[in-house]
């Protein structure tokens, strides 16, 4: 016989999911019908709230900040926090109504930084893995990779409830993206022949969602990220090249201010991270995609340090903080 309260555990679970649902859908549909200026300015208020109303999200997210920035304290990280609610709150704003935005929006929008290498690796026919971050918009630069760059083949996490995750997955797909799914046993492989074949897959990696990580120092204290995009690079003799995003205000009279937009991000495409010296067996392999990540964690390092608003972190990314989560 069930315990006393919770009989009607499930049921409630199953109802919260269907709010979830029913929130995601409908900021997805009533977003895009808004003026511009109307929805950034709603979901400002939005985060305004959240940040005063605080919650653990908000607490995490202080609490990385303050790794980002250690010398903001008090009302500098106060003020730190607000901005970075605002610029997260910005993304969902924009992802909400990207799909209705015409390719010129998403083009003039961007500006990139250092992609001549890339898009030289990419014309060779070599493959390049991104290593990115939850900063700016990173569904925007995927969009714009796909159109200006190269075919984009990309991991989702899986999200719950299962309907809120197969509606990013179509809108990702949606923006021309290829998009396979987190934790699935043949992923790994899609992925290599899709670098084999010449393609861009860019990967967000640092929060690992796996146990099989890779310990890193991140701003200066030990954490852990996904070691498939050094592992991918190994395999397949892929570029293995950083990439930071952050938003930026437009200037007035730019292509972009004509798209209706005021503010766009930009793209930063860092030195190909090259792997160390061979050395056979499996000990080697691992001290290689140890040391590929760790390059990989302070090219990111440096762009969290330097848009530390932009860092959509709301989870536990150090280790610290992942024990006391536990």
């Amino acid at each position: 016989m069930p315990r006393a309260g919770t009989r009607h555990l499930p049921d409630a679970r199953a109802a919260r999911e269907a709010l979830v649902v029913a929130g995601f859908r409908t900021g997805w549909r009533l977003t895009r019908l808004l003026p511009e200026r109307g929805a950034q300015a709603l979901f400002r208020v939005a985060a305004d709230a959240a940040t005063r109303r605080g919650g653990a999200g908000v607490a995490q997210l202080r609490a990385n900040l303050s790794r980002a920035a250690p010398a903001a304290n008090g009302a500098a990280l106060d003020a730190l926090v607000a901005a970075g609610m605002r610029s997260y709150a910005r993304y969902w704003c924009d992802a909400f109504r990207l799909p209705s935005w015409s390719a010129a929006r998403v083009a003039e929008t961007v500006r990139t930084v250092g992609e001549e290498p890339v898009r030289a690796a990419l014309a060779s026919g070599r493959g390049v893995v991104g290593v990115l971050g939850h900063l700016g918009n990173w569904d925007h630069a995927g969009a714009w990779s796909q159109a200006r760059l190269a075919p984009v083949v990309t991991v989702a996490e899986r999200l719950r409830p299962v309907a809120v995750h197969e509606q990013f997955l179509a809108y990702r797909r949606g923006l021309g993206m290829e998009v396979l799914p987190h934790g699935d046993p043949a992923t790994f492989g899609i992925l290599v022949r899709r670098l084999r074949a010449g393609a861009f897959v860019p990967l967000l990696a640092d929060r690992d969602l796996s146990a099989t990580g890779v310990e890193v120092t991140l701003l200066g204290e030990p954490a852990r990220m996904a070691a498939g995009p050094a592992a991918l690079a190994l395999v397949t003799g892929a570029a293995l090249v950083p990439i930071g995003v952050h938003y930026e205000e437009l200037p007035p009279g730019s292509a972009g201010r004509r798209t209706g937009a005021r503010h766009g991000i930009v793209i930063t495409f860092g030195a190909e991270v090259v792997p160390p010296p061979a050395v056979p067996g499996r000990a080697g392999r691992e001290e290689a995609v140890r040391r590929m990540t760790q390059a990989c964690a302070d090219a990111l390092a440096a762009t969290i340090a330097e848009h530390p608003q932009d860092w959509h972190m709301l989870q536990p990314v150090f280790s610290a903080d992942v024990g006391r989560r536990r």
